[in-house]
């Protein structure tokens, strides 16, 4: 699968929220069905999603927080992706990678 070009056809058709804050709160309100978050993530905050939230998927991508930035058409980096709805993409397809 293409990352890249499926997060741009998510933003574009779905509802993606871009940072840990709003991950943490998408989870908390039971709204998150995906968590993608980047290949330098901080393992103690991933770490803590997943304890907090066994019932989210958690996809690792092989980019850096600030490939995805760019991947996602921002200026700036982003850590942690929040599907809330995928729209056109097949991002729900992605099986958790992170033991």
């Amino acid at each position: 699968m293409d990352l890249s070009r499926q997060l741009k056809n998510a933003i574009a058709t779905g509802n993606l929220l871009f940072g840990q804050r709003q991950a943490n709160d998408a989870c908390a309100k039971g709204e998150a069905k995906l968590v993608l978050v980047a290949a330098n993530c901080p393992e103690e905050y991933t770490d803590a999603l997943r304890a907090s939230h066994p019932e989210v998927t958690m996809y690792r991508a092989a980019m850096v927080n600030r490939e995805l930035g760019i991947a996602c058409g921002k200026p700036f980096s982003v850590s942690t992706i929040t599907v809330l709805d995928a729209g056109d993409s097949d991002l729900l397809a992605l099986d958790s990678n992170m033991e």
